[in-house]
């Protein structure tokens, strides 16, 4: 078996909700991009892969900013949209192996 390989990768304790474009109260969130999502005040901690939108920062802090945020104690970790393209697709294939989904209310 080789390193990603794996059916799931790092698992938080934390549900993931992906592609979220609001924060819920007490959420922790995983940012991406120069435009907070709505609501990001609400969050118990705010972790942004790469400000800049760049794909290969993100990359690089994946599994980093999972680990403090699954720390900080939040229940679920509300995660922006990541580009499907390019390094992007490993990414939210990461995401999508890391966690059990959060249920959507």
């Amino acid at each position: 078996m080789a390193p990603g390989q794996l059916a799931s990768h790092y698992a938080p304790r934390a549900r993931l909700r992906l592609n979220a474009q609001n924060v819920q109260a007490g959420e922790a969130l995983l940012a991406f991009g120069p435009v907070a999502a709505e609501g990001a005040e609400r969050a118990a901690l705010v972790l942004n892969l790469s400000a800049r939108g760049d794909l290969i920062e993100a990359a690089a802090n994946l599994f980093s900013h999972l680990r403090a945020l699954d720390a900080a104690g939040a229940a679920t970790i509300a995660v922006m949209p990541v580009p499907h393209a390019g390094l992007g697709e490993a990414i939210n294939d990461r995401l999508a192996r890391g966690g059990r989904p959060a249920r959507m209310k």
